[in-house]
């Protein structure tokens, strides 16, 4: 799906952006809706061969990668230089990475585990903001998306070190979008279900009775997320900051996580 309309000018021209978290699911489709729409990207993720998978498919004049571990503070270093010696500056900056190894009650949880989601869905997000401030975002403006879950909205059972992370994620998001304004907007979204490697334990082999209770009787795709993430990074987003966007087929209309 592209924002581009042939004769107009793309909105993202000129523009470059980092998308965490980017060789698959919703990363990638966010790096490709703002390639369609102009820009150019450098994705990140912890594996070489599907980030190269990835930029061939974003095609390479508009994209590169960097490989390594998103809580790593060399690797977002690396990234961020990435952006600014190959396509000469950086704008826009999309925390996308997220993890979850845990499944289960939070009062019988391995915190070890949780202190692991809190580094790499909460302060790595803080840390690659703090980076692309100094580095760019500071002289220039820009803007900057996280992407939360519907899962810190609200008690989300057996998942609730993930639901505190993405809690966490959205309160950071408004924090950021305090300090940083006017000239750095920073907002959030908060998907559901959407179909993802990620989230397929929540609706494989039963994707018909787990959609049956969206009254948009769907799934999310990864691309329902792109088009919302690339309207906050988009000058049509130019007076909104501090938000965080629910977008989850109506799900939570019905009091759902």
């Amino acid at each position: 799906m592209s924002g581009f309309v042939e004769g107009a000018h793309p909105r993202f021209d000129g523009r470059v952006a980092i998308v965490t978290g980017a060789s698959r699911g919703i990363g990638l489709a966010v790096a490709q809706r703002l390639v369609d729409d102009g820009a150019k990207v450098v994705i990140t993720a912890r594996k070489t061969e599907a980030l190269e998978a990835a930029v061939a498919e974003l095609g390479e004049e508009n994209a590169a990668f960097v490989a390594g571990p998103a809580d790593d503070s060399g690797h977002q270093d690396e990234a961020i230089a990435k952006a600014i010696d190959t396509f000469g500056g950086l704008d826009f900056l999309v925390n996308n990475t997220g993890i979850n190894p845990t499944y289960g009650r939070m009062i019988d949880s391995d915190l070890s585990a949780g202190s692991k989601i809190f580094d790499v869905n909460v302060l790595a997000a803080v840390s690659w903001a703090q980076k692309a401030y100094a580095a760019s975002l500071k002289d220039n403006g820009g803007a900057i998306v996280n992407i939360a879950s519907i899962a810190g909205l609200k008690p989300a059972p057996m998942i609730g070190l993930y639901g505190a992370s993405k809690a966490a994620l959205i309160h950071v998001t408004e924090e950021l979008a305090l300090e940083l304004a006017p000239t750095i907007r920073v907002n959030a979204v908060a998907p559901a279900v959407v179909k993802t490697k990620f989230a397929s334990a929540l609706f494989e082999d039963r994707e018909a009775e787990v959609a049956a209770g969206y009254p948009m009787q769907r799934l999310g795709e990864p691309e329902d997320i792109a088009s919302v993430v690339a309207f906050l990074l988009s000058d049509d987003a130019a007076w909104v900051t501090g938000q965080c966007i629910t977008i989850d087929g109506g799900l939570t209309l019905k009091g759902g996580v």
